[in-house]
């Protein structure tokens, strides 16, 4: 029987999550689904936590070389039976009614791609709190999401959140169909292309303000330090997409926007860096090269910036 979800995890060295990952996909209420672990070559226990795990709905797939999440997902698309995809991180949960609910929404809507909020869960310090990420009234104020929109809504630093945060369920069949897949160059930014990908194809989207997918934050968990070459690698990303698509009037006007913020971006990143290496010279080059990556960086760093400008002309008189 094909299941209703077809869950895909790609997890490397989760040991201490993953069976909570599992088990909530595996807790989904009123559908059917199956749960396909990718382990991307750990060197830790969660390849035995997930045997341990006695449910014949769980898919277990061991890559021995370390791949990217972007690869370990494609091998569980290529495995996946389900109706609907649905990407699950190894860190993370989804609430027991959340497939149900997304199901019902896209059939409604006659869609094939559908959004919903995060609840963040801070489990770090004495006390766990939780929030969603967007909240109901911003993301009922959303206008519809188009292939434009949605390259509007993901411009590097305009905003603290952008819908590419979101995981959402997909149509297998119209993936499959239009060969719709992760990009595997990618270890940041990747679930935003999916998704663009999807919508370039003419996928139809809806977004559900209701939170079912529980983003964890845990004690010792790692965050992701934007550099120059995670900005580098998602303009080549975009490069790769707009190979793939020809785009209209408004998607393009909306790519131009994001890729003009990715470049302020990557201007943005070097001159803090050149800040951190005290090196005022370069930072003042590399501010000059993109003057408009300047309105990026707070008063502090600007104020530091003028001190060491200046420093350095008057170690230059002195010479």
């Amino acid at each position: 029987m094909q299941p209703d979800v077809s869950f895909v995890v790609a997890a490397y060295n989760a040991q201490t999550t993953i069976a909570r990952a599992v088990e909530s996909a595996l807790a989904q209420e009123k559908i059917s689904v199956e749960v396909i672990v990718v382990d991307d070559g750990s060197a830790d226990a969660t390849l035995e936590r997930v045997r341990a795990i006695a449910d014949q709905r769980i898919v277990l797939v061991e890559k021995r070389i370390n791949g990217g999440p972007g690869a370990a997902r494609n091998a569980g698309f290529a495995l996946a039976r389900g109706r609907y995809l649905a990407v699950l991180d190894a860190d993370d949960t989804v609430v027991p009614d959340r497939s149900a609910r997304l199901l019902a929404r896209a059939e409604e809507a006659g869609a094939q791609i559908v959004l919903d909020d995060l609840l963040v869960i801070d489990e770090r310090g004495a006390q766990a709190s939780s929030r969603p990420m967007f909240g109901r009234e911003r993301l009922d104020a959303l206008p519809p999401v188009t292939l434009a929109s949605f390259i509007a809504g993901n411009l590097m630093f305009d905003a603290e959140f952008s819908l590419g945060y979101l995981k959402p369920i997909f149509a297998r069949e119209f993936m499959r169909v239009h060969g719709i897949v992760y990009d595997e160059g990618l270890r940041i930014g990747e679930d935003y292309l999916l998704v663009a990908d999807a919508l370039a194809c003419g996928a139809r989207c809806v977004v559900e303000p209701e939170p079912g997918y529980q983003y964890h934050l845990v004690d010792g968990s790692v965050s992701r330090v934007l550099k120059p070459q995670h900005v580098a690698a998602i303009l080549d990303g975009d490069e790769r997409f707009l190979s793939r698509h020809t785009l209209d009037n408004a998607a393009m006007v909306a790519q131009a926007r994001r890729t003009r913020s990715l470049r302020e971006a990557a201007t943005f990143l070097d001159i803090v860096a050149h800040l951190k290496a005290r090196s005022a010279h370069r930072a003042v080059q590399a501010a000059l090269s993109d003057p408009a990556a300047i309105r990026l960086l707070k008063m502090p760093i600007m104020a530091r910036l003028r001190r060491l400008a200046g420093r350095r002309s008057a170690m230059a008189g002195d010479g």
